[in-house]
């Protein structure tokens, strides 16, 4: 007989964003618990609010399947004696399985006979295993979590009441002082407590009692009171996904409803505007059909819509008061100059243990410079990067931002504007903080890439080298974050960026401008570009490249962001040719001897005189096309290689590499160490997995 069973975690509020992921948790853990326990079902629904946590299972199996299973032991030698008496091994074995020896039978494995058990396990009924689920609750876990009570139990909120209903059956556990039952809670303010005859009752009877528990019809609901509203007045609302979600998960039985705001604080920049109602008051904003900012807003109500225009009353009395701050910051931050506001973040710490903002920024300026000249920047671009560079901070000392921390940049790009920047500075002011998450918005122009590398280049060669290196899961500054952003702009723009050489290049702009840190940056530099490297091996990851084409580029010699994924994506481009494994081990090999040549190798000049056969001759003609493709690109250079394959073969085939004569010994590895280091642009192909 098929059952339905009902678990219900009832809580007091979740923070909004806490709720889709933890039942999603529970929904996955409940799943995998039953497959532990061999219990078969036919679908999980999930139930969820800011006060419950829910799951209702159908098709249920009445038990546990059965297992019957021959299980080894140890091999008979083992397992007894001389005598045919049974060894501890044997005994213990046996024990283990719930079985003694007399149930011992002898099969022959692979040509050795072992101890085997055959072993029948009964399936347990489906209201004994349900009754673990206590574990399964209280094993999981949240972004926060809290005490209650004398408790030391923690969770993401406390829970209030438990429900653990097997059909009509309730399933006994506790959590702390709460024990499982078959009540649940309506609506904090409109419902009632519900007694619950059966787990196939519970979304009806919540309904009754004002609580939308299936979060997705929630949702729906909410969007669609959202379009009527819009549709009425002719607006046209934005239903950004991330605040319908969150509105969701703030409410149980929604009634979205529409205010307005005095039309004099339009003169405030959109941006500030938007800001204010969607991520303070999470209301949507509204515009008119040709795109300009409404004095309007719909917001969501947990209940009904009786005495609605006291909610809503209440709701503009919020936002006007939040309005009125920020009109009175944009009048009074444009009293000031942004030289006046570069001027105070001398006193605005960066890192105390690294300098002051202001100080950044002229270590960003150094930086910025020498991006424009490596990356052949034009005038103009190059104008506009350094000037960004020289001020793009000024807005963290404004009233504005000190207000609204989410607009910084949005509002140095808008009084840069209101102060006569040229368009380009202003843009880039803005676009240094992107990308603001691993899969943000990019910036769009090239002073403000240049300005966002710069700034995160920065950010990760002071903090490493002031000993705050992300561990773990431990990164307060954002530096993997950053290094990802690197990344990202980097492929965006295919722009080359050596990091290791570029580092170095920093560090020296730095100290001739004299605003070098009082830090050792030149030590780290070789872990920030393993902490670089990392990043790509993640975004590789992403993409489902093979891990030993990821180990083979990351392990090669190039420290190039964008060349590292054209040697990714060449090697996994041509990993199927017919000669991809000819040309593979004869690289491998190579680069295998040459880790054999003395430390100096670099220091000798290759002499063909101590050739001894043609194949030398040739081999030595093939390195030298492969040299003058390798300036070229990686593509080139692969198709060099390619080439130069079955002169590598000829070579090993008629050259003993390792002579008796030194002489000769050490030219032969100093040829091969010229190929070595030119294959290793392309990465350690050691590394490869070739068959």
């Amino acid at each position: 007989m098929a059952h339905t069973f009902l678990l219900e975690v009832g809580l007091e509020e979740m923070p909004a964003h806490v709720v889709t992921p933890a039942i999603r948790q529970l929904q996955k853990r409940v799943a995998d618990y039953l497959k532990e326990q061999r219990v078969s079902y036919e679908a999980i629904k999930p139930f969820s609010t800011p006060r419950r946590l829910a799951l209702e299972i159908t098709g249920l199996a009445d038990k546990q399947e059965d297992v019957s299973e021959s299980v080894k032991g140890p091999a008979k030698k083992i397992a007894q004696d001389a005598d045919g008496q049974w060894t501890k091994p044997a005994i213990g074995f046996t024990r283990g399985q719930g079985l003694t020896p007399d149930d011992i039978v002898f099969k022959e494995f692979k040509g050795t006979e072992y101890v085997y058990v055959d072993k029948f396990i009964a399936g347990k009924p489906v209201a004994e295993v349900l009754a673990g689920l206590h574990d399964v609750i209280t094993a999981m876990t949240f972004p926060t979590m809290m005490k209650w009570g004398t408790h030391h139990f923690e969770y993401i909120r406390p829970i209030r009441w438990l429900v653990a209903l097997l059909d009509e059956q309730v399933i006994p556990f506790s959590i702390l002082d709460v024990t499982t039952d078959r009540i649940t809670q309506g609506h904090r303010f409109l419902g009632k407590e519900i007694t619950l005859k059966t787990a196939a009752d519970y979304e009806e009877q919540l309904t009754s009692e004002y609580v939308i528990a299936d979060a997705a019809k929630r949702k729906a609901l909410i969007k669609k009171q959202i379009e009527k509203i819009a549709s009425d007045h002719d607006w046209n609302v934005t239903i950004d996904a991330g605040l319908l979600e969150e509105v969701n998960n703030l409410v149980e039985w929604p009634t979205a409803f529409e205010g307005t705001f005095d039309p004099k604080y339009l003169t405030i920049p959109d941006e500030v505007l938007i800001t204010s109602m969607r991520d303070h008051q999470r209301f949507f904003y509204a515009r008119s059909q040709a795109g300009d900012l409404l004095p309007n807003f719909i917001s969501v109500r947990n209940g009904t819509d009786h005495d609605l225009q006291n909610v809503v009353a209440g709701n503009e009395k919020v936002l006007t008061a939040r309005l009125e701050d920020a009109m009175f910051f944009y009048k009074e931050d444009q009293k000031k100059t942004i030289a006046d506001y570069v001027d105070r973040l001398k006193t605005v710490s960066f890192h105390d243990k690294i300098s002051t903002m202001a100080e950044k920024m002229a270590r960003v300026e150094a930086i910025v410079k020498v991006l424009a000249q490596h990356l052949n920047l034009n005038d103009a671009q190059t104008q506009a990067a350094v000037r960004a560079s020289q001020i793009y901070k000024f807005d963290l000392v404004t009233g504005m931002v000190g207000e609204f921390a989410e607009l910084q940049g949005v509002m140095g790009e808008k009084y840069a504007l209101l102060q006569g920047e040229d368009p380009a500075v202003a843009q880039a002011i803005r676009e240094h903080y992107e990308p603001i998450s691993a899969d943000g918005a990019l910036p769009t122009s090239v002073p403000g890439a240049v300005l966002a590398l710069a700034d995160k280049f920065d950010s990760i060669l002071t903090f490493f080298a002031a000993g705050m290196i992300p561990s773990g899961s431990n990164d307060p500054y954002a530096l993997r974050r950053q290094a990802t952003g690197i990344v990202r702009i980097t492929t965006d723009q295919q722009w080359s960026l050596p990091v290791a050489d570029l580092a170095n290049a920093f560090i020296a702009a730095e100290q001739a401008a004299n605003v070098a840190p009082e830090l050792d940056q030149t030590s780290q530099i070789a872990a920030v570009v393993a902490f670089i490297k990392e990043r790509i091996r993640k975004i590789f990851k992403g993409v489902k490249i093979r891990y030993d084409i990821v180990d083979a580029v990351l392990g090669g010699s190039s420290t190039d962001v964008s060349q590292l994924f054209t040697a990714a994506d060449i090697l996994t481009a041509h990993a199927a040719d017919d000669n991809f494994k000819a040309v593979i081990e004869s690289l491998t090999r190579v680069i295998r001897l040459s880790q054999k040549a003395p430390k100096n190798v670099a220091d000798i000049t290759i002499d063909a005189a101590k050739f001894e056969n043609d194949s030398e001759g040739e081999l030595h003609t093939g390195i030298d096309q492969v040299a003058a493709a390798a300036p070229q690109g990686l593509n080139a250079l692969y198709a060099a290689l390619v080439a130069v394959q079955p002169a590598i073969a000829d070579y090993f085939e008629a050259t003993m590499v390792m002579a008796d004569d030194e002489a000769v010994r050490n030219n032969r590895l100093a040829e091969l160490t010229r190929l070595a280091h030119l294959t290793l642009q392309l990465g350690d192909l050691d590394q490869l997995i070739v068959k």
